[in-house]
This record gives C-alpha cells, sequence and structure tokens, in this order.
C-alpha cells in the first residue's frame, strides 16, 4: 500500500497535500480499497467555508455510502471535474488523478497537526 510521505492524513481517512495557502484533498489508498468499486462523488460545497471534521461530501461505492471530512479549516474552490465521468480515478489514482477537491486554507498551520505517513499507518494497523 502507498502512502507518500509528502502528504497529511486523518483517522478518518482523508489526505491533504498543501502548495502555499492552498490544498488538494482526498481519500487515501486504504479508504478506497475498504470502500470498493466507487460509482459516485457527491460534493456540492463550492463556495463555502468548511470547518475542520465537517462533512464536505460523500463517495458512493458499490457496498456502501461514506461521508467525506475535511481535514482543516478551509473554503472549498473547486471539485475535481473528472470524478464526474470518472469517479474511478479515486480507486486507480487516489493521490493523483482521484483528488477531490481544492480549498483555500483558513489557516495553513493546520496541517502541521495533523499525521504523516508513519503515523496513519499506525491508525491503520500497518
Amino acid at each position: 500500500m502507498n502512502f507518500p510521505a509528502e502528504l497529511k492524513y486523518t483517522s478518518d481517512h482523508e489526505w491533504i497535500r498543501v502548495e502555499g495557502d492552498e490544498a488538494y484533498i482526498g481519500i487515501t489508498e486504504f479508504a478506497q480499497g475498504e470502500l470498493g468499486d466507487i460509482v459516485y462523488i457527491d460534493i456540492n460545497t463550492v463556495g463555502q467555508d468548511v470547518t475542520k471534521e465537517s462533512v464536505f461530501g460523500t463517495v458512493e461505492a458499490v457496498k456502501t455510502v461514506s461521508d467525506l471530512f475535511m481535514p482543516v479549516d478551509g473554503i472549498i474552490l473547486e471539485v475535481n471535474k473528472k470524478l464526474d465521468s470518472q469517479p474511478e480515478l479515486v480507486n486507480s489514482d487516489p493521490y493523483g488523478d482521484g483528488w477531490m477537491v481544492k480549498i483555500k486554507l483558513t489557516n495553513p498551520a493546520d496541517a502541521e497537526g495533523l499525521l504523516d505517513a508513519d503515523a496513519y499507518k499506525s491508525v491503520i494497523g500497518q
């Protein structure tokens, strides 16, 4: 299983890649594996200020529907449009083309309190 060291993680299985005062967010390889084949992503929060640990959307898989939780405070700038027609990108490339939202960080330092790759591995028993 892949755990890119440049990312931060949450115990809810989201990842975040900070780029200055903006960041990309998605779900981890572990999460997509647990969900199974992803068939739909529902994110209707563009333009909204979403607080840490709030639900910003859902991911629907063949087996279940799961909430997506915001790892930090931020304003959702963009949803990955590729996921409208190719939700399976979350399964095949969760850390690349399968990203879910781009946000403007309210406080960029918030990401420092998240899990690094080794701490996340411990959370999932790796």
